[in-house]
């Protein structure tokens, strides 16, 4: 039987908000209309725009609204000037008016869904944001457990940490020590751990054949947990460089057990159509 992939991230969103406590992680995120892009940067001042089908970032776009106070007039009235950024790979672009913004996104994204979400102040390291994979797979016992959470720094001006799209892996310990203490670290490490099984868990109550899933979860200046996305064809093989070759070769020894790779060879077992 083939592992379950779900590409839509609308899809494993719903699925997972139902539960209250993972709810509490999601950032606010909607289907990409002009009247939500309006709402969200209103409140939030900062929104991914990303497709809904989308891998490797590609796709990814970041708008900001600016604000800043203008002199005061002779008759003592102080106004704002607002302006809107959109970032996109290594593009800054710059627009007087949402709809001017809008019509740029639009004709990136043309007919596809893409999705609105809050944008998070991201810790940074090196002046970079970066972000946490939690990687969650089925042991040999048939439990999803949490194997392995790495950090991923965003290349120069890129939106994105991914691998793809020229972000470095990290440890763990390594970019969270400038933000907490020794035990406050052991303490989220340990919160990721079961946020990645709970998430798992909850997302296979609509997928049963699901096996894997790596978790993106971004850290706000609060050190506030915030799910960003789930992939479930997670990067596995990209690990293999990691120091601790015991660890890795758990990782891909679940991955075998539950059939992405043939212990034979260590080649990928052909998948069928993704959910």
């Amino acid at each position: 039987m083939s592992i379950q992939r779900v590409s839509s991230k609308w899809a494993k969103t719903n699925a997972i908000l139902p539960h209250p406590t993972l709810a509490a992680y999601i950032p606010e995120t909607r289907l990409y209309t002009f009247e939500h892009l309006n709402e969200m940067l209103a409140v939030y001042g900062t929104v991914y725009i990303k497709p809904d089908n989308g891998t490797y970032g590609k796709g990814v776009m970041r708008a900001e609204r600016q604000t800043e106070q203008l002199p005061p007039t002779e008759e003592g009235i102080i106004e704002e000037r607002t302006w809107y950024v959109l970032r996109y790979e290594v593009d800054i672009l710059t627009f007087e008016s949402l709809d001017e913004l809008h019509r740029v996104v639009s004709s990136r994204i043309k007919k596809r869904p893409y999705l609105i979400q809050r944008g998070i102040p991201l810790l940074q390291h090196e002046a970079r944001p970066f972000d946490l994979r939690v990687l969650t797979q089925m042991n040999l016992r048939h439990h999803w457990e949490t194997t392995l959470i790495v950090g991923r720094v965003a290349a120069p001006d890129k939106v994105v940490t991914n691998h793809h799209s020229g972000g470095t892996t990290r440890f763990f310990n390594e970019l969270v020590a400038p933000y907490m203490d020794v035990k406050e670290a052991v303490r989220l490490e340990q919160k990721l751990s079961k946020m990645g099984e709970r998430v798992a868990w909850q997302l296979q109550k609509r997928y049963p054949r699901l096996r894997e899933i790596g978790l993106d979860v971004g850290l706000d200046q609060q050190n506030y947990p915030w799910i960003l996305e789930v992939n479930t064809r997670p990067a596995i093989k990209v690990f293999a460089s990691l120091p601790n070759k015991s660890l890795y070769h758990k990782i891909f020894r679940y991955a075998v057990g539950y059939g992405r790779y043939t212990a034979s060879t260590g080649k990928p077992v052909r998948s069928k159509k993704k959910a």
